[in-house]
């Protein structure tokens, strides 16, 4: 039971910290129908200017300082590069947005190197909060929770319950009627993808102390980021969250349990196969759980498009 509870906190952190990431993400696709192939790439730099930062004044001012310089990057990259092919469809703003993700990671390494960096959390936070059966919970770990949840209760407050969130939903669907009423559309949108990228740094912030700052970090979890907000509907943020924890709680369990694939299958009623000398049957028949569990999120978003195409919480096609 221990071991459940453990798992259950582990998921819990895995899938906040991957909600962090692809709030952003539902952010800017939501309000502008933007996929951002980049966004990782933005929640690297998160991490790498907080950790230049922290070499000079600390964990505590890069946690707010990365991000603000990750969010002007943003809307920077908006003005001068997305806004002038985002009238020429989606296919344009993919290939801009891959680009971009292939010269972040180029300037990254350019001016860091390689290696990775030595990026830590901070001292005050460097305890175990409390232990079940004999395995510390970090302190660090209950911020990275509390940091998360505070991320998706802020947004969903300001995109369902303020004038701002009415005038950037509406900016979407009926740009032309917001401009006639005194707003300013593109700043609009500029200011959306900018606070998106924002948050993506938030993340490269919180996370690059757990997960590591190197430069293949974009590309860890680019792919799952994805994946998260097809399962939870694009465009929606609570789908991002439950689809989140969903993934983080399946993939920790997973790597937790050595479970047999072929006694499952014999428990729900297939019979194992009486020539196992062929290897390549032999070796899917005893693959195990935790064998499998990277593409256990791959294998959810297939079984959830195969039976609601807009994901979980998603009103927009996909």
């Amino acid at each position: 039971m221990e071991l459940i509870f453990v798992n259950i906190l582990d998921g819990l952190v895995t899938g906040l910290l991957l909600f962090m990431l692809c709030s952003g993400l539902t952010l800017i696709f939501s309000m502008m129908g933007v996929l951002n192939f980049a966004h990782a790439s933005f929640y690297m730099l998160g991490a790498y200017f907080a950790y230049e930062i922290s070499t000079y004044i600390g964990f505590w001012p890069g946690l707010i300082l990365a991000p603000i310089l990750v969010g002007i990057a943003g809307a920077l990259v908006e003005r001068y590069g997305l806004r002038r092919v985002h009238q020429y469809g989606h296919v344009p703003e993919l290939i801009f947005t891959f680009g971009l993700a292939l010269l972040i990671e180029e300037i990254i390494q350019f001016f860091w190197g390689k290696n990775i960096m030595a990026y830590d959390e901070p001292d005050i936070l460097n305890f175990t909060a409390f232990s079940i059966a004999g395995n510390a919970f970090p302190a660090y770990k209950v911020f990275m929770i509390f940091v998360a949840m505070g991320i998706f209760l802020v947004l969903l407050y300001i995109l369902t319950r303020t004038r701002v969130g009415l005038i950037i939903q509406a900016a979407l669907s009926y740009p032309n009627s917001v401009q006639n009423l005194g707003h300013n559309v593109p700043l609009v949108f500029m200011g959306v993808f900018g606070v998106g990228t924002a948050l993506a740094g938030v993340a490269g912030v919180i996370a690059g102390p757990v997960l590591g700052t190197f430069p293949g970090m974009a590309v860890v979890l680019g792919s799952i980021v994805f994946v998260t907000i097809v399962i939870g509907g694009l465009g929606s943020l609570w789908g991002a969250l439950i689809a989140s924890l969903l993934i983080g709680w399946l993939q920790t369990f997973a790597a937790s349990y050595n479970i047999v694939i072929g006694d499952v299958l014999v428990s729900i009623g297939f019979t194992r196969p009486e020539n196992l000398d062929d290897s390549a049957l032999r070796d899917l028949w005893t693959l195990t759980v935790s064998q499998i569990g990277p593409i256990l999120p791959f294998l959810l978003m297939v079984l959830v498009l195969a039976i609601r195409p807009q994901g979980l919480f998603g009103k927009r096609e996909s």
